[in-house]
Parts: structure tokens; C-alpha cells; sequence
């Protein structure tokens, strides 16, 4: 007799607890054992059977911070609906369309159902669900006041992408600047240049000095370009990799971000708000400020701010108040600091804090909307430049003979 060692999917129809109708999924060595489980979970089994895989099988994609996003915002909505949380799950899983999201959303609607808290349930998955996600969850749990926690959580996971998503379009201008130029020149230098020098042979005279020069870059791109090419993949490869790999690299160039002229701002104003909001998402669900400013630290989104929110915490630890930490420091705003200190004074912190996060993730909106309609121009100025300038050193020859002759 064969022993069944691999799991097999089952697609199943039952009813659960409270006479409702539902379907679901689950994998078990045998169908008899999939009944068993079903069972034990307190389900009654109608159909079940062997889920066929199909022809074309579907891609898990990665899970991104704007799912959790979505998810917490879902969650809070159907909670608030008066639905619990074991069908919410379910709802969601079955309603989300990247597969990755269905499965870890079903591993936790197990969990759940099995008697576990949904805290307890997300710590299980610290790839997805941060400290701060759970620690919330977990005071809405012990407070009772976990629908509004939720509601709270998805708004501030919301300004969070939102804030991320306008630093990547404030930083993705400049670059997209860099890489069309270096595209374009090397396109001309390697493939219009050598048809214009091929012409210019049979002048019988020299070639203007700037002709003569792009020429020669011509020659030199053509000779090495495998040269510049490898070089600029392991120039990509170690950058990555020190990125990821070296705090001393991260520091270093969190530093250079900060000391840049627009980008620097929008960054500082950026981690501003990303502070304030955490901390005052934080502050409403009763969290003390010292366990809070630890979670605070890694959510601003950059070294330089992070590390400066721990040395807050160590005076905060030591009884200092928090807007005497915070002058310790040039990195916060005179604005910061006395709507920090209003809000220890009057007991309202979190409130002060939320609307200094407010004023802050305005600011960077028009930041970066300005840059955006910035760019735009230089962009087309720093081409036209370049191909302009190009197009000039090839027809210099043309023009000085036609003067000749003339």
C-alpha cells in the first residue's frame, strides 16, 4: 500500500459555525484528511475535491507595502461594518487579486481560527507586518478599540506610500535626466558620428578643433565601449550592493541626500512628517514615548534622522521632555519643536503631531510638484544641448567649406 507523502490542494464547499455558506481551499495528503481538518475547524463539508492545476499557472508577485496598505484599510473598513475578523480575512483573501496576498492572508485567518489573537496571528509574518504594525494591532486588541486602531493604522500606512511614492518621483527626475543624455550621446557618438567622419575624408582639409574633438571621442567610444559598459555594471553592482550590505556607505549617503539643494529638502521634510505622523499614530493608541520613539527611529526613512530619534529616546529614558531632546539637535524646525512642546504642555501630542505632519506632507507635495514642473525644461535643455552641440561639430565642416568656396 503507498504511503501519501506530498500535500494536494483541495477546492472545498461548506458551512461554518453560524449556517453560512462558504468556499475555500486547503492542502492535505488526502481528501479524507482534508474532511478531518475541516471539521476540526468547525466547519460542515458539502463538496470537496482535487483542485486541477491550470494549463497556464499564475505568477505570484511579490507582496508590497501598498498591499498591507490596502489590506489594513479593508480590514478596518469591514470591522467597522460589524464583521469579524475571521470573514474579514476571508473576504479579503478571496478579493485580492495577487495570489501571494490570498495565501499569507489565508495563513492568518488559520492562525486566527485556531484561537490565536490577530496579533499573535501578523507576528508570524514579520517580512510583511512591522513592530509597529503589530504593537498598534496589539493595543487595539487589549483596549478593545480595534476597529479604530485599524482605521487609524491604514491611514497612517497610506500617507506613509504616498510620502515614499512622491520621494521616488522627486529623485526619479534627475536620474531619468542622467540616463537619457548618457543614451542619447552614446547613440550619436557610435552610430551618426562615424557616418559624418566618413564624409569628412574626402574634404582634403582640418577639421575645426570642436569636430576634431568629438570625432576623437567617437573613436575612443568605439574602441572601448565594452570597456565603459562593464564598468558601468560594476559600478551599478557595487553601489547595490554597499547600499545594502554597509551602514558606513548607508550613512554616507544619507548624508549626501540631506546636503543636496532641492532634493535635501524634500527628503528632511519628508523624514519630518513621517516622524510626526508614526509618533502621533503611536501617542492615540496609548503607546508610552519611549517604547514609541524606538518604532519612530526606523520609520523616518532616513539614518540621519533615526539615529538622532534614538538619542531622543536615551534623554526621554533619562526624564527629559521630548522638545528638550529635540533641541539637542539642528534637524528639527523651531515649528517642530514648539508644537511638540504645546502638546506635552496641554496633554494633546498627538493631536500637535498630526497636524505638523499635515503641514509637512503638504510642503513636500508642493516640492515636488515644483521640481516636477522644474525638470520638464532642463530636461529638454540638457538634450537639446547635447544633441544640438553634436549636430554643430559635424556640420562645422560643412559650413567652413561652403565659406571657402563662397
Amino acid at each position: 500500500m503507498a504511503i501519501l507523502t506530498d500535500q494536494i490542494d483541495f477546492i472545498w464547499e461548506g458551512l461554518d459555525k453560524s449556517k453560512v455558506r462558504i468556499k475555500g481551499e486547503i492542502s492535505a495528503r488526502s481528501e479524507l484528511i482534508a474532511k478531518v481538518e475541516l471539521t476540526r475547524q468547525g466547519y460542515r463539508v458539502i463538496k470537496i475535491r482535487k483542485k486541477t492545476k491550470a494549463l497556464f499557472s499564475i505568477k505570484q508577485k511579490p507582496i508590497t507595502s501598498a498591499d498591507i496598505a490596502l489590506f489594513a484599510r479593508q480590514l478596518a473598513t469591514m470591522m467597522s461594518s460589524g464583521i469579524t475578523i475571521v470573514q474579514a480575512l476571508d473576504i479579503i483573501s478571496k478579493g485580492h487579486e495577487n495570489l501571494s496576498v490570498q495565501l499569507l492572508l489565508s495563513k492568518i485567518k488559520v492562525d486566527v481560527e485556531s484561537g490565536d489573537s490577530l496579533n499573535a496571528a501578523l507576528k508570524r509574518h514579520p517580512k510583511y507586518f512591522d513592530t509597529l504594525f503589530c504593537n498598534l494591532v496589539e493595543s487595539g486588541e487589549q483596549a478593545g478599540v480595534l476597529e479604530g486602531l485599524l482605521a487609524k493604522i491604514a491611514v497612517y500606512k497610506e500617507k506613509t506610500e504616498s510620502m515614499k511614492k512622491k520621494i521616488k518621483k522627486a529623485l526619479t527626475y534627475p536620474i531619468s535626466v542622467m540616463v537619457v543624455a548618457i543614451v542619447v550621446t552614446a547613440i550619436l557618438l557610435l552610430f551618426v558620428v562615424p557616418v559624418f567622419e566618413d564624409m569628412f575624408k574626402g574634404f582634403g582639409a582640418d577639421l575645426p578643433a570642436f569636430t576634431r574633438m568629438v570625432v576623437d571621442l567617437s573613436k575612443w567610444l568605439q574602441a572601448w565601449w565594452w570597456s565603459v559598459l562593464s564598468l558601468a555594471v560594476i559600478g551599478c553592482y557595487v553601489f547595490i550592493y554597499f547600499n545594502k550590505n554597509s551602514s558606513a556607505f548607508n550613512y554616507f549617503l544619507n548624508r549626501l541626500l540631506l546636503s543636496l539643494p532641492i532634493i535635501g529638502v524634500i527628503i528632511k521634510k519628508s523624514s519630518i512628517a513621517r516622524f510626526a505622523r508614526t509618533l502621533a499614530t503611536m501617542s492615540t493608541a496609548g503607546v508610552p514615548l519611549v517604547e514609541a520613539l524606538t518604532s519612530v527611529s526606523g520609520a523616518c526613512g532616513n539614518i540621519i534622522y533615526a539615529e538622532t530619534v534614538l538619542k531622543m529616546r536615551e534623554e526621554v529614558a533619562n526624564g527629559q521632555r521630548l522638545q528638550y531632546a529635540m533641541q539637542q539637535s539642528n534637524l528639527w524646525p523651531n515649528m517642530v519643536q514648539q508644537m511638540v512642546a504645546i502638546g506635552e504642555e496641554s496633554g494633546s501630542i498627538d493631536a500637535m503631531l498630526s497636524k505638523v505632519a499635515d503641514f509637512y506632507e503638504e510642503e513636500v507635495d508642493n516640492l515636488v510638484d515644483n521640481l516636477s514642473s522644474l525638470m520638464e525644461p532642463i530636461i529638454m535643455a540638457v538634450l537639446g544641448v547635447i544633441v544640438g552641440g553634436l549636430i554643430m561639430a559635424m556640420y562645422l565642416p560643412i559650413f567652413k567649406m561652403g565659406a571657402a568656396v563662397g
